[in-house]
């Protein structure tokens, strides 16, 4: 039961856009399409679960013991860069097909607050280094669902006539207030 309400609660109660405002850059600027929502969905799932297993496990293993919790940003940081960099080479090197699927997102992640926001929120609740990649990996599948509804959404608003003083952004805004109230009605969930 446990892990079903942290499952609810990562993917629809707590959505880390839509309820944490975290990651609302690549959000807005990357939802244009479903597609490349796709694709940012997908890259943000594997770069912070890999991330933050990675995180967890410094800050269990090292900072902690040594009393050295002072550093977990500036460690963090360093580790989701070389994490993705990492991740780069390897997969260029070994499915060129996955490389070209994910394209410029790899790189756009290590700028994306999201992945180092829940590598920090895992360490704030105090998860095990196994509870913390399972909230992870469903945070960000929350990111991913989100995402991908919101450009679904903009693509249908492309094709109906808005009025052009809030075309874009402007319009773009609105429509997540509204989806972040669509999804604060599962609150009563958990």
């Amino acid at each position: 039961m446990y892990y079903i309400i942290m499952i609810i609660g990562a993917v629809f109660v707590n959505n880390i856009i839509l309820a944490q405002f975290l990651g609302t850059c690549p959000f807005v600027g990357v939802s244009n399409k479903v597609s490349t929502a796709s694709g940012m969905g997908v890259a943000v799932l594997f770069v912070m679960t890999i991330a933050t297993l990675f995180t967890s496990t410094i800050n269990y293993y090292i900072l902690m013991p040594f009393g050295l919790q002072f550093l977990q940003t500036i460690t963090y940081i360093l580790v989701i860069a070389a994490l993705v960099q990492m991740v780069e080479m390897i997969l260029k090197k070994i499915s060129p097909p996955l490389y070209q699927a994910l394209g410029v997102y790899l790189p756009l992640i290590t700028t994306n607050c999201a992945v180092l926001g829940v590598a920090i929120l895992v360490t704030m609740k105090g998860y095990s280094i196994i509870d913390s990649t399972l909230y992870t990996m469903f945070s960000a599948a929350g990111f991913a669902m989100a995402i991908i509804i919101f450009a679904g959404i903009r693509e249908q608003l492309d094709l109906v006539g808005i009025p052009k003083g809030i075309q874009g952004v402007p319009s773009a805004l609105i429509l997540a207030g509204i989806l972040a109230l669509a999804f604060m009605g599962f609150a009563n969930l958990v």
